[in-house]
């Protein structure tokens, strides 16, 4: 019994990072600012870390409207997907707190882990881990776990840990390849009649609006020693710094892509103010796909009605399963 809850636990962790999970690091602040003619590799990827952060606002949220509700997508081919429905709340508004930087929560709404909730706090402290704390419905209990590994994937999702929320800029080293037009539509998963359920009946289609903008094209190569990729190539684009795809070589052959769907918000005053309308992973060895579909109408930023109590432990306890 002790190992099933504590191989679900690792699942929990793992799907809230393959959905994005937002906590940052003390390199890049909410003070970095936009810089002025052509950007060097490294300022691009700090700016590309600023926005996969959400630096731009005090919060980011991806709630529940009617029955509109964010939906994680992982395929095997040649079998039916599964589906696991969550709401995520980031907040990065500690700028008086002199120990906090950020604050994520996610709550999940449906499949296995139904009923099961997450709160990751990220420190101020250069170099101090992440703090993980996750309610478990069946024991009625908060339980802690250690910051994960760069190169864990669990959760059955195409993407690491490392690729959406601990590999820091620092991690590689950066090279400007050169700046061109993104050409084509991102990737998105394809599901047949006979594997949608009512959540997956109205996914989004591949966004095809991002052919023809001018991206920079980035080269990052891993310091980590025999790591499971050699480089990837990103493709930012030049004007909010949203890294549309990024594709991971080994031994000179990709091996997979993660494309990004991004969308501005109406009125904002700094470029780099932008959310997800999806992700897509795929690993090509396998052709195993990994969706996040996020409906517009759940997405909220700087929402005040939202307090700081909600980014508490108190909130994991109040869930219900």
């Amino acid at each position: 019994m002790f190992n099933l809850k504590y191989s679900k636990l690792k699942i929990t962790v793992a799907v809230l990072a393959a959905f994005g999970s937002s906590i940052a690091t003390a390199d890049v602040t909410r003070a970095l600012a936009i810089p002025s003619g052509t950007p060097s590799a490294d300022e691009i990827i700090d700016q590309v870390f600023f926005v996969n952060h959400f630096y731009g606002f005090d919060n980011y949220g991806i709630g529940k409207k009617g029955k509109k509700i964010t939906v994680l997508v992982n395929k095997s081919a040649g079998k039916k997907p599964t589906t696991i429905t969550l709401e995520r709340y980031l907040n990065n508004s500690y700028d008086d707190d002199a120990a906090i930087k950020a604050r994520d929560l996610a709550i999940f709404r449906s499949g296995k882990l139904r009923g099961t909730g997450m709160l990751i706090t990220d420190f101020d402290e250069v170099g101090k881990n992440q703090s993980y704390a996750i309610w478990i419905p069946a024991l009625r209990k908060i339980r802690r776990f250690a910051e994960p590994a760069h190169d864990d994937a669990w959760g059955g999702t195409d993407f690491t840990f490392g690729d959406v929320s601990l590999r820091k800029p620092y991690n590689e080293t950066h090279e400007l390849i050169a700046t061109e037009k993104f050409s084509g539509c991102l990737g998105a998963i394809t599901l047949a009649d006979n594997e949608k359920n009512k959540y997956t009946r109205n996914l989004l289609k591949a966004a095809c609006d991002h052919d023809g903008k001018e991206v920079y094209k980035v080269k990052s190569t891993t310091k980590f020693e025999n790591w499971w990729y050699d480089y990837r190539i990103g493709f930012i684009d030049t004007s909010t710094f949203a890294d549309y795809r990024t594709d991971y070589y080994k031994d000179g052959k990709q091996i997979k892509v993660i494309d990004r769907d991004w969308r501005p918000i109406e009125g904002s005053t700094d470029p780099r103010q932008v959310v997800w309308g999806y992700w897509y992973g795929k690993t090509l060895a396998t052709n195993h796909e990994t969706f996040t579909n996020i409906p517009p109408e759940v997405t909220t930023t700087n929402d005040s009605k939202k307090k700081q109590s909600l980014w508490t432990e108190k909130t994991l306890r109040k869930i219900r399963r």
